[in-house]
């Protein structure tokens, strides 16, 4: 018997009377779904209310979005989400965050009360499948955010950034230099030691990751690097978060890579009137394989409140283009069959030991 599993981009609610209201509009295709899964960008710890204090002292109209945002998400139908992100800090308000989830139990995975529990996959079942989800953050503040052997906070997969001067810099003086990315290897190795042990529990594993540049449409270098390490190790598909803009995708040794869905329902006033677009994943899973993932183009609207576009409608047309433009700039691995869907020819799910 096939089954539906939904991922979903960044969620975020706050500052709404109404909870529930952030889904009215995708509510239908969300409750038709047998697995929903995405990235809670937003603590559910209780905001500030002592400006003098606020939430993420650098993140000008930030709040926390509370625990009362827990059970309107488990209402949409989130069965689980990663937490691990750079908006998971200070440490306190990521673990009261799932302790929030825990009261509705939504599964979690990306942040915990030591280093070994931020690590722990999330596992979704249902009619016999079992889903391995793991959740990691690259942008994270050094202090009070990752996870350590006996302290709170996320999971993380350090990554290190170093300039290269312009080719033409002694031609033209003030030449934009070339940023070079690498991961930490003693981090990425642990990921890698974590997708191994995942796999003989579960039929299939998916990773979740914060990183890249926000605004920024295409991956840097060390995304690839996570991407790639993580399906060499085992791992069934990536698919990550933070750029807040969809980026493209690409198939590595027969698996899906998903650098940036872009915001689903995102609520911070930043965000008002800025980077609408996002594109949510329903995967197909025919026995133990993912066997196509159809492509669902979405955008907030003026009310801020996120809808599905038609394909074949001028906004899903807008997101769609140019996802692909962006997918080209990866290489020829993308091909879509009826404008949004991938069909993956190499379906058989990794080996599972007995």
């Amino acid at each position: 018997m096939n089954q539906t599993l939904l991922i979903l981009g960044d969620t975020n609610i706050q500052n709404r009377a109404d909870p529930d209201s952030a889904f009215t509009h995708v509510q239908d295709t969300l409750s038709a779904a047998d697995l929903v899964f995405g990235h809670l960008e937003g603590p559910l710890a209780e905001p500030s209310t002592d400006e003098a204090r606020p939430d993420i002292p650098h993140k000008a109209g930030w709040r926390h979005s509370g625990a009362r945002i827990a059970p309107a998400l488990k209402k949409a139908g989130y069965l689980g989400v990663s937490c691990a992100s750079n908006v998971s800090h200070p440490a306190r308000a990521a673990v009261a965050s799932v302790k929030a989830l825990d009261t509705v139990g939504i599964k979690h995975c990306g942040v915990g009360d030591t280093l070994a529990e931020a690590r722990r996959p999330v596992i979704l079942e249902r009619n016999g499948l079992r889903i391995g989800f793991l959740s990691y953050t690259s942008v994270f503040w050094p202090s009070d955010h990752a996870a350590g052997p006996m302290s709170p906070g996320c999971a993380t997969i350090k990554a290190n950034a170093a300039y290269q001067a312009n080719h033409r810099a002694l031609e033209m003086p003030g030449a934009e230099p070339i940023t070079r990315t690498s991961c930490d290897q003693k981090e990425l190795e642990a990921m890698r030691d974590d997708v191994r042990k995942l796999r003989p529990q579960v039929d299939l594993i998916i990773l979740s990751c914060h990183w890249g540049v926000s605004a920024k449409d295409e991956p840097v270098e060390y995304q690839k690097e996570i991407a790639h390490a993580a399906i060499d190790a085992g791992a069934d598909m990536v698919f990550g978060h933070h750029p807040h803009v969809v980026q493209g995708a690409e198939i590595y040794r027969g698996k899906p890579v998903f650098y940036s869905l872009g915001n689903f329902v995102f609520d911070w006033v930043v965000m008002k009137n800025r980077h609408l677009d996002g594109i949510a994943l329903r995967c197909t899973i025919a026995g133990k394989a993912i066997s196509t993932i159809e492509l669902l183009p979405a955008r907030r609207g003026a009310d801020n409140d996120i809808r599905f576009e038609a394909v074949d409608g001028v906004a899903g047309q807008e997101i769609m283009q140019r996802f692909l433009t962006l997918s080209a700039k990866l290489g020829d691995s993308l091909h879509l069959t009826d404008g949004a869907t991938l069909v993956l020819t190499n379906a058989a799910p990794s080996v599972r030991a007995a």
